[in-house]
């Protein structure tokens, strides 16, 4: 079953509820959507949106770099050459994940769908259900718990709060926000590099009573020896992000001394399913858990996450709300959520379906 074309094409997908984090405020969403097409009408969705702080793509290199050009190489073959296509997608585009991310995923979705059967199974799901964390970006005490109050109503309990701009602030808010909910919710924290030492150690020491589950990306990503001379303590609830790139990466982090508990995969992180896949058996050979999240992203992408996620008994914990509060999507389905517990559907492939394509043609 033969690839016959490839449409790209750039969405606006808004923004409902902006956010700040450590280094950025993000307040819209922009992402590049590719339909990879098979002979026989079946097509393949994917998406990409790097966060260019983090892997250095611009939404315009991801864009480029998925030219009708660079795409020839896929044209007229066969989908089941499945993981030698993966593989010439990492070769051909080493620096730009987000976009490598879309077209595999497009490759995944397709195969999958050729095959007639859920991403998920054909990975080996292992896990039915997971809850997801929402989160909440850095704001002041009473904003905090003002969102945490609409999340809490909405049924999740998992929370997600950054931090790593003023840490007497951030345990500030953590103390409230055990005052006022108890062990009725969890909490987790991202402190999106935002932390010398002395200020995680002083966020650790003062939080300790208060059961924060764990503690992401505390300090600058390139100085994983430093995450490496943390008391085992830290390390044991630390999850690596913007330090875990590529397989690489993991491999580093997980070689003694590990740097961290815990690793964060978020498929424009790593390239894709392919890529993040290998992260994960790495994880899984070196005794980490696994942490699955994203940037702010379409149910396309959230969906290739959590198919993924499911087909890792290491997986412990999900941050996939990336698509919850886009006004629009390309896409509908893709999976399942109730009171913050995500599943995926049974639907072949993604399981999502195409709404609407504002570029490189019409349906």
């Amino acid at each position: 079953m033969k690839i016959e074309s490839i449409e790209v094409w750039r969405m606006n997908l808004g923004n409902t509820r902006p956010y700040t984090i450590a280094f950025k405020t993000v307040d819209d969403v922009d992402c590049v959507f590719v339909k990879l097409n098979l002979e026989n009408s079946t097509f393949g969705l994917g998406a990409g949106n790097p966060s260019q702080q983090v892997v250095g793509e611009s939404l315009d290199d991801t864009l480029n770099t998925l030219s009708e050009e660079n795409l020839e190489f896929l044209i007229g073959r066969d989908i089941r050459e499945f993981y030698g296509l993966l593989d010439e997608v990492v070769r051909n585009f080493p620096k730009t994940p987000a976009a490598r991310a879309a077209l595999d995923i497009a490759i995944h979705d397709a195969f999958t769908k050729h095959l007639g059967v859920p991403l998920a199974m054909f990975l080996g799901q292992k896990i039915r259900s997971m809850a997801t964390s929402v989160t909440i970006g850095i704001k002041n005490v009473e904003d905090t718990l003002k969102e945490a109050q609409e999340y809490y109503e909405m049924g999740f309990r998992v929370l997600k709060v950054k931090t790593g701009k003023d840490v007497d602030e951030d345990i500030e808010r953590m103390v409230k926000l055990r005052e006022v909910y108890g062990n009725q919710m969890i909490v987790r924290v991202d402190a999106n590099q935002g932390y010398d030492v002395a200020a995680l150690k002083k966020f650790y020491d003062k939080t300790g009573k208060l059961d924060i589950e764990l503690i992401e990306q505390p300090t600058p990503a390139m100085d994983i020896q430093l995450l490496k001379q943390l008391p085992d303590p830290i390390k044991a609830i630390i999850a690596a992000d913007e330090s875990l790139l590529s397989p690489k990466d993991a491999f580093t982090l997980a070689s003694p001394p590990g740097a961290s508990g815990i690793f964060n995969i978020k498929l424009m992180k790593s390239g894709g399913i392919y890529p993040g896949r290998q992260i994960a058996m790495i994880a899984d050979v070196s005794g980490t858990d696994l942490m699955w999240g994203c940037n702010d992203e379409s149910a396309v992408s959230i969906s290739a996450a959590l198919h993924t996620a499911l087909c890792f008994s290491n997986t412990k914990y999900l941050d996939l709300d990336g698509s919850l509060d886009l006004v629009v999507d390309a896409v509908s389905g893709g999976f399942q959520i109730k009171d913050g517990w995500m599943s995926v559907t049974d639907k072949p492939g993604l399981g999502v379906e195409l709404l609407q394509q504002v570029s490189g043609g019409t349906l």
